[in-house]
């Protein structure tokens, strides 16, 4: 028993809050984080008080080692820290230079998870927990309003509307074919919101490149980063990053819920915590060599378009959206 009670006091339970203290660059920053959160999580919190970028930290706290911190996927409950202390970051603010995500490990292993595990994930409470701390902490920049009774669509960045490894001296060459003429046509019935997993500045320097947050023809209601994702863990897959959409439909509930929300991304992962408001969109690569005959943004366009009257987009199945038709429309509305 004493053994056990000694153990016990040397690490944090999943639930209990802790107040960190992290010293950079001559300062000291107070950071709050719960044992249920991950290092990756930790760093998302340093990186609102600092700046500096998660993938630019290296945390130092000597007790642990260099090896324990540098592990975003390690639960903060398996370490032996305490509210009240101090660790050291090392890093560097991108203020003048915008580093290209291509410096980053390429996700290649869009794993699927089975149904039970994903339901499993979306309704276990710590993930509900982790939700509702991040929908607290990260508020949502309104750029454009959003339109009573107009639906949500939320779209990935990298692979989903550009390709972000291939080179090019223009950024246009790489934007995926039809893309202007794809949200032109969906902001007809969808609010638009943009969320990619990299860092705001990306998002607003590669879409302005794009034209996509000044277009006549459409409006952007919000954009959203990292900052906005929460990591949970899963039996088969580990631990990993997703972007839940309860965060948007928490903040703007008068506008938003699970009935009238499609999210486009190519890694299901993301689509865990709210899987029947996904659809997978084929990842557009080798921008140059497929520019010509990638049609994905017309057909998806086109079942936007189809779906957009319906009372509620998550009884569909998404993954099937290449077999819609307007004859399955008639008969939902005939049904309802």
């Amino acid at each position: 028993m004493a053994a056990a009670a000694s153990s016990s006091s040397s690490t944090t339970t999943a639930e209990e809050e802790l107040t960190l203290t992290v010293k950079w660059s001559g300062r000291e920053y107070t950071v709050r984080v719960c044992g249920d959160d991950s290092v990756g999580e930790l760093k998302r919190r340093i990186c609102e008080a600092t700046n500096v970028l998660p993938k630019r930290q290296k945390l130092l706290y000597p007790k642990l080692g260099p090896m324990k911190l540098s592990d975003d996927s390690v639960l903060l409950s398996q370490l032996p820290l305490k509210s009240s202390i101090k660790m050291t970051m090392v890093g560097t603010v991108e203020d003048e230079i915008i580093v290209d995500p291509v410096d980053a490990p390429e996700v290649v292993d869009d794993f699927e998870l089975g149904q039970d595990e994903v339901v499993d994930i979306k309704d276990k409470e710590v993930n509900k927990q982790k939700l509702r701390r991040r929908a607290g902490q990260c508020k949502i920049e309104i750029r454009n309003p959003c339109r009573k009774g107009k639906k949500l669509l939320v779209l990935d960045i990298d692979y989903t509307l550009f390709d972000h490894r291939s080179t090019a001296e223009n950024p246009l060459e790489l934007m995926r074919p039809y893309l202007h003429e794809f949200l032109s046509a969906a902001y007809a019935e969808y609010d638009i919101m943009i969320w990619s997993a990299t860092s705001m500045k990306w998002v607003e320097l590669k879409m302005g490149q794009l034209g996509v947050l000044n277009h006549p023809n459409y409006k952007i209601t919000a954009l959203l980063d990292h900052m906005a994702m929460i990591t949970v863990q899963s039996d088969s897959r580990g631990i990993f990053d997703c972007k839940p959409l309860g965060l948007i439909w928490a903040q703007f509930p008068e506008f938003y819920n699970s009935s009238n929300t499609i999210m486009f991304d190519d890694l299901r992962r993301n689509f865990v915590m709210n899987p029947q408001n996904g659809l997978v969109i084929r990842p557009f690569r080798r921008a140059h060599s497929n520019r010509g005959s990638d049609q994905e943004l017309v057909k998806l366009t086109q079942y936007l378009l189809a779906i957009a009257d319906l009372s509620d987009l998550s009884e569909l199945d998404h993954s099937r959206w290449e077999s819609f038709s307007e004859a399955d429309n008639i008969k939902r509305r005939r049904h309802s």
